[in-house]
């Protein structure tokens, strides 16, 4: 047993006896001081003190593509391999077990990321339709999915709204052709930020039913709540509910991949930019400060763009 490896036991047995860490998150950091002490063994360093940063950037960088023997490492992995790193020559130093820490200026790897799951149309379609049932329940459902998707919210955003955010904007223009008003809900944001987003007509047709329909059953049981969505007891419908709705409205709707409380948001940004929406109205809509965070719904056409390139396009393969 060489030097690097009695100090791993030594560093493990920190964990386990001084900081109480569970027999799983030790078990983490013997997996990594493992990869480690191999990578080393195999570079012909046995002591502490040959360990230089350029050793420690080596070996990360030989995790992340496999080329120590082992399995490559996604970005978040190796960002919890540099922390068990980190603590283990931090540990070294604090023991006098060593003089120096070549971890000391190591920066943390950029984590890619994940690109947001939206549904398909078809998909938003057979999940917005699910309840189909003309009592209060079900009425109010559907106005929440119908809300959801045709204003971009978040689920808190939705659940925190009030009968009197819903309005009208008078357009004289519209008046003159005869068209029908637009129908706007002002959503209070991050930061008690408000915006105003327009809803379109199934969402409208929905909530009118809704409020005609179902939502005076509802309050008759509760204390005269001012939410706009109420759950069976009268009282505002929360987030937990909210999510409960969107679960069961997937699996009325028979759809197989993963549905988050975000997924009709994410498939609203989405399904706007394939649609030709410019990325700074969608922005404003969704309510973010910076249009890189909607930036990233475009990456998520262009892969789409890409995929139906390769499928149907003679020459792209």
């Amino acid at each position: 047993m060489d030097e690097i490896e009695q100090a791993s036991g030594a560093y493990l047995d920190h964990l386990a006896i001084e900081r109480g860490l569970s027999n799983n998150t030790v078990g983490s950091y013997r997996r990594d001081l493992a990869r480690y002490h191999d990578y080393l063994a195999g570079a012909g360093i046995h002591a502490l003190a040959e360990i230089t940063p350029e050793t420690v950037g080596t070996f990360l960088q030989a995790a992340a593509a496999g080329e120590d023997g082992k399995n490559p490492l996604a970005a978040s992995s190796i960002a919890r391999l540099m922390a068990s790193l980190r603590g283990f020559h931090g540990f070294t130093v604090n023991e006098r077990l060593s003089s120096s820490d070549p971890t000391e200026n190591l920066e943390n790897p950029r984590l890619a990321r994940p690109l947001p799951k939206a549904l398909t149309i078809t998909q938003t379609r057979a999940l917005l339709e699910a309840f189909s049932g003309e009592d209060a329940a079900s009425l109010r459902s559907r106005a929440l999915l119908e809300t959801l998707y045709a204003s971009g919210a978040r689920v808190s955003e939705v659940c925190s709204l009030d009968v009197d955010d819903l309005g009208v904007l008078a357009d004289s223009d519209a008046e003159d052709l005869g068209e029908d008003p637009i129908t706007l809900v002002t959503v209070t944001g991050k930061g008690n930020k408000q915006r105003l987003v327009p809803l379109g007509e199934y969402a409208v047709k929905a909530l009118e039913a809704y409020l005609v329909r179902a939502r005076p059953q509802l309050a008759q049981k509760g204390r005269g709540s001012s939410a706009l969505f109420l759950n069976l007891r009268g009282g505002r419908l929360s987030r937990q509910s909210t999510w409960n709705i969107i679960r069961e409205a997937a699996e009325k709707a028979g759809i197989k991949t993963p549905v988050s409380p975000h997924s009709l948001r994410h498939s609203f940004a989405t399904h706007m930019l394939e649609g030709g929406a410019d990325v700074r109205v969608v922005q404003e809509l969704l309510g973010h400060v910076n249009v890189t965070t909607t930036q990233i719904y475009t990456k998520v056409t262009a892969t789409l763009l890409r995929e139906v390139y390769q499928e149907t396009h003679p020459r792209a393969r």
